[in-house]
């Protein structure tokens, strides 16, 4: 292999090991009658290979609904265990069983406990983005693009928001009626998003439309045009007849920018310190057909201790998300 050849030949042996994984993949997802589930925020090859790609709610939803006894959920841990709380009977397959959301875990049951004593009309709203166990403790359940419906509707005026304290700040400012109480909990993926660093892409394109996930730390918010779930700015995006878009989330949802926008001269820029998830990143095509192959180490499990009171808070979300 000569110098100058090697790029273009490593880039062709890794698209015939895609082609080749892909197929294989399809294959046994026929033999499994599984359906392939990824989040916006996993690698592009993922999500090229998936049946349905979208946010956390509509994953969620999706998986209530759809007919195959086996669901291979491309994201991480909280995820594989809402789809299995939500699908008891099905088989629910997690490709990279050690991919953890770090802020799912920030929140303590102590915490709920004293603010629980403190008010007597209280909702405990907890974020999809969470274990199992602290969906139990909690009265429902919401997602970046249906908190502030939730909590709007919710007939306490006291909430406490869990585990993501920037989600929680959002949605107090939506709703000056309501008491929201913080916890301290927060993306580490969303908080490397920093003020200077939007201030530094406005300043190089002027004209840009500003759009940021609620997750991201205050100061980002307030720079923002548009503020919404990852699905809820790739719909923007692909809306608006803007040209340049300085987009403040994780940079896996440039690939379903770049395809809902192809043909348009569009363009979308990250933070320089651009925000990857390294969970999601652990998802991958070999992992996939890996699964597929051998389900048994893959296949997700909630307690019966936790699964009823956790199933609960979930399906409270999809009936207030519906109304």
């Amino acid at each position: 292999m000569s110098e100058a050849n090697a790029p273009q030949q490593r880039a062709d042996q890794a698209a015939g090991t895609i082609e080749a994984l892909t197929k294989q993949i399809q294959q046994l997802k026929a033999q499994r009658d599984a359906v392939i589930l990824a989040h916006y925020y996993v690698p592009p090859e993922v999500q090229d290979v998936a049946d349905y790609v979208g946010d956390s709610f509509a994953l969620a939803k999706l998986a209530v609904d759809l007919p195959q006894q086996t669901i291979v959920l491309c994201g991480v841990e909280f995820m594989g265990e809402s789809a299995k709380l939500l699908n008891p009977e099905k088989r629910v397959l997690l490709p990279e069983p050690g991919a953890d959301c770090p802020m799912a875990h920030m929140v303590r049951k102590a915490d709920i406990d004293r603010v629980r004593a403190e008010h007597d009309d209280l909702a405990v709203v907890c974020y999809v983005n969470s274990t199992a166990e602290a969906k139990t403790w909690s009265d429902v359940c919401v997602t970046s693009s249906n908190a502030v419906k939730i909590c709007h509707a919710l007939p306490q005026r006291n909430i406490l928001f869990i585990p993501d304290m920037n989600l929680g700040r959002y949605v107090a400012e939506q709703l000056p009626e309501k008491h929201v109480i913080l916890n301290k909990g927060y993306c580490p993926r969303h908080v490397t998003i920093n003020r200077q660093q939007v201030i530094d892409l406005e300043e190089a394109y002027p004209e840009a439309v500003v759009m940021a996930h609620p997750e991201c730390p205050a100061d980002v918010l307030d720079e923002a045009d548009f503020i919404g779930s990852t699905k809820g700015m790739i719909e923007h995006a692909t809306a608006s007849d803007a040209r340049d878009f300085i987009v403040c989330t994780v940079v896996g949802i440039l690939r379903e920018l770049e395809r809902r926008n192809a043909g348009t001269s569009k363009r979308f820029h990250f933070p320089a310190t651009t925000p990857r998830c390294v969970n999601m990143d652990q998802v991958t095509l070999p992992k996939v057909a890996a699964c597929l192959r051998n389900p048994a180490p893959y296949e997700v499990h909630v307690s019966e201790e936790l699964a009823p009171a956790a199933r609960v808070t979930l399906e409270r979300m999809l009936e207030y998300a519906a109304k």
